[in-house]
């Protein structure tokens, strides 16, 4: 009895050992696997080495970006302000998209799903997260009806005292056209500033640029076609596939 199960015990060494020499021979085989879908992706994912490139160091696919590459999307906003240094925005940050009816209307949607939760339809900080946290600001009310489109921006993404930052919300577009429906609501008439902000058919429609109104409070008025209805030259305006249209 002892002699079989000695002989067992010592043909199982001889096996194990077999098995374990055969698996070193082959370093890249990663053996039998369980499930091979849940390791490795039938698509091909970002930033995925396909291949070995003869020309990059190293034999990689993907390179860093050149010095200053805007990604597809975005604008060129590389200078960095500090969040809470608001006085530079107002004086920095210039509106690159101008005050269309188009741009407006986005604007209001965009306003509608992201801030009125909190500063209400009219823009008088009645919305219903506003009357229950209180201190939501009126924009037609004291310094507020004097903010830029610089200043709002800034804030937007940065948030300001009680707001949070909004930055990974709405993309730079999205800021500055919800910018632009906070500046109607500056008015004072709610959403029916809007088209006060906007002569329809107007030539030199009579709206604010992007620094018409600085921290020191004064407005000016600038004599534009910016508040015409024509469609915007710039891209992506009128994107109702993603930022929808106004009611």
């Amino acid at each position: 009895m002892m002699h079989s199960l000695k002989i067992s015990l010592q043909a199982s060494a001889v096996l194990l050992a077999a098995a374990l020499t055969t698996g070193c021979n082959q370093a890249n085989d990663t053996g039998l696997e369980y499930a091979p879908e849940m390791y490795t992706s039938i698509p091909y994912e970002p930033l995925s080495q396909v291949g070995a490139n003869r020309i990059n160091p190293m034999g990689i696919n993907e390179r860093t970006p050149a010095v200053g590459t805007i990604p597809r999307g975005k604008l060129a906003y590389y200078t960095h302000i500090a969040k809470d240094d608001v006085e530079t925005a107002e004086t920095t940050l210039k509106n690159p998209y101008a005050y269309t009816k188009t741009h407006l209307e986005e604007g209001k949607v965009l306003y509608s799903r992201n801030c009125q939760h909190c500063h209400g339809e009219q823009g008088d900080g009645q919305g219903p997260v506003g009357i229950k946290f209180k201190g939501v600001p009126n924009y037609s009310a004291g310094a507020y009806k004097n903010q830029n489109d610089g200043h709002i921006y800034h804030v937007i993404q940065w948030g300001r005292n009680r707001m949070m930052p909004h930055g990974s919300q709405v993309n730079p577009e999205e800021r500055w056209k919800i910018a632009m429906y906070v500046r109607a609501l500056q008015l004072g008439k709610g959403p029916d500033g809007l088209a006060d902000m906007v002569k329809v058919g107007s030539p030199n429609a009579n709206v604010p640029t992007a620094d018409s109104t600085m921290s020191s409070g004064q407005m000016k008025t600038n004599p534009t076609k910016a508040g015409s209805n024509e469609m915007s030259k710039y891209p992506g305006a009128g994107d109702s596939a993603r930022n929808g249209e106004a009611i």
